[in-house]
């Protein structure tokens, strides 16, 4: 049985990974994430932004604002 890991837990163990993050206006950024704070103000490198599917930008680096985000999940590598 595999043990639960805490939200803190899970967002240390994804640090340097790349990631999907989920706004509340329904765009997405994805990167790596390089660091987030008690916030949940985050900083990613080699972003994208995509809206409704579509790949709309790309940023060296990005920091998004903590209360915009609605969720933060891990994506596969490509």
């Amino acid at each position: 049985m595999s043990r639960r890991q805490t939200p803190s837990e899970f967002l240390n163990q994804i640090r340097g990974r790349p990631v999907v993050v989920k706004l509340n206006s329904g765009v997405d950024y994805r990167g790596v994430l390089s660091c987030l704070d008690g916030y949940m103000n985050i900083a990613l490198e080699q972003t994208e932004e995509y809206v409704n599917g579509q790949l709309k930008n790309k940023y060296g680096d990005a920091f998004i604002r903590g209360n915009n985000v609605l969720y933060i999940s891990t994506q596969k590598r490509r």
